[in-house]
């Protein structure tokens, strides 16, 4: 796992034009993809500062900077006398397309779903507009709720056209896995994110108090012809997630 981190700090360093005083961003930058790619699971000790800076010919200071600044974001954790861990969430990127379950399984968790609804109906107006789909078109419906190591984590409505999938029934963990084997994965997706407190019925499902905040999430996602192919609603709890998004100046 530390030849990990080491391998992406020196990819890293390697591509820099940046002068050696930004070395700490280098190093943060290199900590989370190294904990997004799933090499440093939740829980997992990372090396120590001592250890970082010899083998990355860094000063202490530097290294402790970097790390300082990821327990700031809440991507590691800091346990007097026991050192760095990665922290009890789970980071997702909104640079990469990926599905819950490609999620979980990023981070070593086991994924789990509970169908509350899998049905075949006719497309609503919304449902419609957001799907380029046809009045009266026929739509599969699904509502999960989704977990890791028995905890409930989300809550998923999504829509896919019928004429994608045309048996709901043939979707079982993964909606993207399904996809994939009928060579309809989606490529690009849009999606909005904005923060929302939970209602009765959520909160019941998620285990939390009514108000809890939470994070709500609309997503359309689209083949390589156009075609949108999902159109979900989503809601995450707020203590479980953090969503990042790499940013590039013009």
């Amino acid at each position: 796992m530390q030849s990990a981190l080491i391998s992406e700090y020196r990819k890293l360093d390697r591509g820099a034009q940046a002068q050696r005083s930004l070395a700490y961003l280098r190093l943060r930058r290199a900590i989370q993809n190294t904990i997004e790619s799933g090499a440093f699971p939740p829980g997992q000790v990372l090396p120590s500062e001592r250890d970082l800076a010899k083998q990355l010919a860094l000063s202490r200071v530097t290294v402790r900077k970097a790390i300082g600044g990821l327990v700031e974001d809440g991507l590691l954790a800091q346990r007097h006398g026991a050192g760095t861990f990665v922290a009890e969430r789970i980071v997702k990127s909104f640079s990469r397309l990926t599905g819950f379950t490609d999620d979980l399984r990023a981070r070593g968790l086991k994924p789990q779903v509970k169908f509350l609804e899998r049905s075949i109906g006719e497309v609503t107006p919304e449902e419609a507009l957001a799907l380029h789909l046809s009045p009266g078109a026929s739509v599969i419906r699904l509502r999960r709720l989704r977990f890791a190591a028995e905890k409930p984590l989300a809550v998923e409505s999504t829509v896919v056209p019928q004429s994608v999938i045309a048996d709901p029934q043939t979707i079982k963990l993964s909606l993207y896995d399904a996809l994939e084997k009928i060579g309809c994965r989606p490529t690009r997706a849009l999606q909005r994110l904005r923060a929302v407190a939970l209602e009765a019925e959520p909160a019941r499902l998620l285990d939390l108090p009514v108000g809890t905040p939470a994070l709500a999430i609309e997503r359309r996602a689209f083949l390589d012809d156009g075609r949108v192919v999902e159109f979900t609603h989503s809601l995450y709890r707020g203590d479980a997630y953090d969503f990042v998004a790499e940013l590039h100046g013009d």
